[in-house]
């Protein structure tokens, strides 16, 4: 469903506005900008760009969100304007985590990160101790690659804003274009992509480019759902740490050759 209609004339009674006195704001014809209000027609990409920048509203906000439901000022706009975190706050104003569950990191994966509606919808807990004027959301974690986190944690992710802000050797939930989600250890491999290390030595590293990356959730916590249990070692798996080293000495001496 798209919203332009309903956020037109709100925006426009917000700023106590005549259609009139919008329109020629915009630089539109009346009767083009009634249609636009009415819902009669849907404004094309130029006229959004125009109505984005009078009203200093992203197109994303104009068309997906209710305006008159949501405080505006409650709204974190990114970079680019790809996507806007809804900022949830409890009575005290004080700073919501919202909980990506196991059920719902399919959705949030495939776009969900980006849909005010699915963002809001999310549980919700509150940590004192984490700074007021970061943003944080909590993520589930698959397989045992980052021990002792195992599938019965979730990471606490401080929001990255920017690629240069990521520092090597530190921990990072990444969500990728490609409907990702993975915890790892980031290093820069290049220019142009990281090498996305596991603390676990039976996962091989893997480089994923920057171009990639939709967004980048530095650790600062888990919440944990089981007790941490010492690392064992059978038969087989000294036998795979065997099989590993020998293939990385096997591979070291092709190259040198």
């Amino acid at each position: 469903m798209l919203y332009i209609s309903d956020n037109l004339k709100w925006l426009r009674n917000k700023l106590n506005l005549t259609q009139l006195e919008a329109a020629h704001g915009m630089k539109f014809g009346v009767d083009q900008y009634k249609k636009y209000e009415y819902g009669k027609n849907v404004p094309p990409a130029e006229s959004l760009l125009v109505i984005s920048r009078f009203y200093h509203i992203s197109i994303d906000l104009l068309l997906t969100v209710d305006l008159s439901k949501v405080s505006i000022d409650n709204l974190l706009k990114l970079e680019d304007n790809r996507i806007v975190l809804p900022i949830v706050v409890n009575k005290e104003g004080e700073n919501l985590i919202e909980i990506v569950t196991h059920k719902a990191k399919a959705g949030y994966t495939a776009g969900g990160y980006a849909d005010f509606t699915f963002i809001s919808e999310l549980d919700h807990i509150h940590l004192p101790w984490l700074n007021k004027n970061e943003k944080y959301r909590t993520f589930p974690i698959d397989g045992d690659s980052m021990p002792p986190h195992n599938s019965k944690s979730y990471i606490i992710g401080k929001y990255i804003e920017k690629i240069g802000d990521v520092i090597d050797g530190k921990t990072y939930v990444v969500i990728t274009t490609n409907r990702e989600m993975v915890y790892k250890r980031l290093n820069k491999n290049g220019t142009n992509s990281f090498a996305f290390n596991s603390d676990n030595t039976f996962y091989n590293s893997f480089d994923v480019k920057f171009s990639e990356i939709a967004e980048i959730w530095e650790y600062v916590g888990s919440v944990e759902r089981e007790n941490f249990k010492p690392q064992t070692y059978d038969v087989n798996t000294l036998e795979e740490i065997i099989r590993r080293l020998q293939m990385d000495m096997t591979a070291i001496k092709q190259k040198l050759s």
